[in-house]
């Protein structure tokens, strides 16, 4: 039997899709998050169009089953806790120690959820070779394979809501300068908006293998597309929520608001429709 021929697909020096046929053999075909997120590939015999889905071990399965609940529940509970600590803002009592008591809470759910993906990443089933399976590797609970747009992606989010985590914290301080509160609660809010919307880019360079897309029977693409939303509906509330210099009040407060509640709701359908994406 001859060398396998192959061919690779993704952006850069991502790989996000491996097509391979042994002469006179199956075709066999590898997608990052198909093979993530499910535990399989699919496996065509020679010439046939569709084919059968190869998945991994049942220790695999179960792995990433829980790993995914896990972090679907994380992001479906701390959307919901960020969507309330809006509305608490905009229609309630709108105390300062409250909202930022619940947007806390809600920013350790969030944590929970991205650091999970990121073991979801890890540990997920790999193909090795040329052979059509998948293997189960050993667990671990850190790794760093900046080459890999699946373990990019889950890192970048992850470190989104570190940073999160500081501006949240840095909320609860008071008797702040308008220049501290830029500077402590603000700018850190910023630059997790902008680490959410790298790691939404990376989601579609995965998904796509590169180019643009728009694939509406594919829930993997609807969970990326949701949760890219969510993170531009919380950039437009950070840039409403930057305090004037001169006045000390925000720029928008009801955009601000608003852009967080309608951005928390995007998070957690984003994470009840994970819970349909599993094995």
């Amino acid at each position: 039997m001859g060398q396998p021929e192959r061919r690779a697909e993704g952006a850069g020096p991502f790989t996000t899709r491996l097509t391979w046929q042994v002469p006179g053999g199956p075709t066999t075909v590898w997608e990052s998050r198909i093979a993530r997120r499910r535990g399989t590939l699919a496996v065509r015999p020679p010439g046939a169009k569709a084919g059968r889905a190869t998945r991994a071990d049942d220790v695999g399965i179960g792995r990433l089953r829980r790993l995914n609940i896990v972090s679907a529940v994380a992001f479906v509970v701390g959307g919901a806790l960020f969507a309330l600590g809006a509305a608490v803002a905009q229609f309630g009592s709108g105390d300062a120690t409250l909202c930022a008591s619940i947007y806390f809470v809600g920013g350790l759910f969030f944590n929970t959820g991205g650091y999970v993906s990121l073991l979801q990443v890890i540990n997920a089933p790999r193909h090795t070779g040329g052979e059509g399976r998948l293997i189960t590797p050993r667990w671990r609970w850190w790794s760093y394979e900046p080459m890999r747009v699946d373990w990019l992606c889950a890192f970048v989010l992850f470190t989104g809501t570190l940073v999160f985590a500081v501006s949240l914290l840095d909320s609860f301080l008071r008797g702040l300068t308008v220049r501290q509160v830029n500077r402590l609660v603000w700018a850190p809010d910023v630059v997790g908006c902008v680490l959410f919307l790298v790691s939404g880019h990376l989601g579609f360079v995965e998904i796509c293998h590169g180019r643009f897309c728009l694939r509406r029977r594919s829930l993997g693409w609807w969970i990326v597309a949701v949760n890219q939303l969510g993170s531009v509906l919380f950039m437009i509330s950070a840039i409403a929520a930057f305090t004037r210099p001169a006045g000390g009040a925000p720029v928008n407060a009801g955009i601000a608001n608003w852009g967080t509640l309608t951005g928390a709701l995007s998070f957690s359908l984003a994470g009840v429709l994970q819970l349909c994406e599993h094995p």
